[in-house]
């Protein structure tokens, strides 16, 4: 009896595997809210730990009892207001009018971009437009991850155009907090860089099959290309060796289980591997995330959010601090 075959694996809607340009992730849209704030929040990925939790879903065989889950921390600094954006739509882009610059910026945003020497443009001097969107810098000085240089990127806020332009006179050059954009157990869209697996062959790539130990040429291939070859030149389809990881990847409906102020709370005995000890606000997620450590995770308002999972989150009973290399 024939071997089943199985060419390939992995959709072909993340196709081209490109890497992403930066270290951060690009995220294209964002779901609005009826609140009057931004429509998202970073931090940085600090590692992994345990916890136990009351399960508190309605439907759950295990309701009412501690369950043991995977928790990711991230550590969550204040984001920094650099300027305001003001969009109008043309046709059916937006395109950006005009953007007031915050007379106070960190020194450590000129390792970044080239900060302004004096502001012109004011608030009165807008009239018309379709939208306000804030540009924001994380404050990574605030962690002890051992770097300055800030990344900095934009964030829409929700309400009327009218309620953000105030809310956005009110932040412009000051402190927004993990606290004043989310709550404990509510859903966010996770966004996020892979990890780098540098040049990999079709096997780690695709997940295609072994070949026989007997065939000609190479086991760890997609052999012979036969049908694929009726167009004189092998498809973009094909399976083959290239780089691998280092993607921008999104994963929805992460639960937000615990927002944290006290770093004592969280910090494991001999500190997070590869990233020391947390220094400021940090938050619990459920689950794990795709990214190395110290590596920026953006959190956006979920998109699809899942009607079956709680929004009141669980009483944690139990946080394990223990040393995560067993000493």
């Amino acid at each position: 009896m024939g071997k089943t075959g199985s060419p390939r694996h992995g959709s072909l809607q993340y196709w081209p595997h490109k890497r992403s340009k930066r270290q951060y992730p690009r995220v294209r849209s964002q779901t609005t809210v009826k609140d009057t704030k931004i429509l998202g929040f970073a931090g940085y990925k600090a590692g992994m730990t345990h916890i136990l939790f009351t399960d508190n879903s309605p439907n759950s065989l295990t309701k009412g009892t501690d369950i043991s889950c995977p928790v990711t921390v991230i550590e969550c600094p204040p984001l920094k207001v650099a300027s305001v954006r003001f969009y109008k739509q043309k046709t059916t882009n937006l395109v950006l009018l005009t953007e007031i610059l915050s007379e106070k910026m960190d020194k450590e945003l000129s390792r970044k971009i080239v900060l302004p020497k004096k502001v012109s443009k004011k608030f009165e001097d807008i009239t018309d437009f379709d939208e306000i969107r804030l540009l924001v810098y994380t404050q990574p000085k605030l962690t002890g991850i051992g770097k300055k240089k800030p990344e900095i990127f934009e964030v829409g806020i929700g309400g009327s155009k009218e309620d953000a332009l105030v809310y956005a006179k009110e932040k412009l050059g000051k402190e927004i907090s993990i606290e004043d954009v989310f709550t404990e157990g509510q859903q966010f869209d996770a966004h996020s860089v892979t990890k780098g697996k540098g040049y990999q062959g079709a096997v780690k790539r695709f997940g295609v099959n072994l070949r026989s130990h007997k065939s000609e040429k190479t086991k760890r291939g997609v052999g012979s290309l036969g049908p694929w070859c009726g167009q004189a030149h092998i498809m973009w389809k094909i399976p083959a060796a290239g780089k691998h990881g280092y993607f921008v990847r999104t994963e929805h409906n992460k639960r937000l289980l615990k927002i944290g102020n006290e770093p004592k709370e969280i910090n494991l005995k001999g500190g997070f591997l590869r990233y020391g000890i947390i220094k400021s606000n940090y938050i619990l997620m459920k689950g794990s995330v795709p990214g190395s450590v110290k590596r920026l995770i953006r959190m956006n308002f979920p998109s699809r959010p899942n009607r079956k999972i709680p929004s009141k989150a669980p009483e944690i009973t139990y946080t394990s601090l223990e040393s995560p290399q067993g000493k």
